[in-house]
């Protein structure tokens, strides 16, 4: 495990999708699980930092794709969490309608070749909680804002704490080294409102950026997300 900033922490080690862990007087909070073979490594992380898979009291889920919410139904049956999710993603989330995919008058890029992944629907995991733009967790980091980023999903949403100027930001970039990029469009329902939703946290001007892939942007965070923003149609 990595920590980011004191309270903020970040697993290693899984194959895809970031996970992170924050600290709490109550207890712990993790955002997204990544995919369903991570349950394992994220619970023995958490009993290596000397916590217990019941100190998990929140599991925050930016969007429904399977390599962030792959470990959820191990995750929340070993830990009684409750599961948070936006109103959008909580029917994808309990396997009630298949995963939303980008339409053809949506593509660009490789996804106007017709190449998108099968229709899926998850093993259903109940949601305890919905959240949705605007509203804040007050018990998660002194007080975590819910910003609706629709685009790479429906209900994509980002998590912000305007104090320490922190971004959980799923899937709206992805980091590959160096490299911080759009998502990839043949798994993004709407570049365009992708791009909007861009802009909009770019704006907020974060020191901390952390991605869905890829490590954590500590430096020179909104000089960067806001020359990406501008660079992006």
């Amino acid at each position: 495990m990595r920590t980011i900033i004191p309270g903020v922490h970040t697993f290693t080690g899984l194959l895809a999708g970031r996970v992170y862990l924050i600290e709490d007087p109550d207890g712990l909070t993790l955002i997204d699980t990544s995919i369903a073979p991570s349950g394992r490594k994220i619970l023995d992380q958490i009993r290596a930092m000397g916590r217990q898979p019941a100190d998990v009291k929140r599991i925050l889920i930016t969007h429904a794709h399977p390599d962030h919410i792959g470990s959820l139904p191990e995750l929340k049956a070993a830990t009684g969490a409750q599961v948070i999710a936006s109103s959008a993603e909580r029917p994808v989330i309990e396997g009630q309608i298949p995963i939303p995919r980008v339409t053809p008058d949506k593509a660009v890029g490789i996804a106007r070749l017709g190449l998108r992944p099968p229709s899926m629907t998850l093993k259903p995991t109940l949601v305890d909680r919905e959240v949705n733009d605007g509203n804040t967790l007050p018990e998660v980091l002194g007080g975590l804002l819910v910003i609706a980023t629709p685009g790479h999903a429906p209900g994509h949403i980002a998590f912000w704490q305007p104090e320490k100027r922190l971004i959980f930001l799923g899937d709206i970039l992805m980091r590959f080294g160096n490299w911080i990029r759009l998502p990839i469009s043949s798994l993004t329902c709407d570049m365009t409102e992708n791009t909007r939703s861009l802009k909009k946290v770019s704006e907020l001007n974060p020191a901390v950026v952390c991605f869905g892939h890829g490590a954590p942007l500590t430096e020179n965070a909104a000089q960067i997300m806001r020359g990406l923003a501008q660079r992006s149609p």
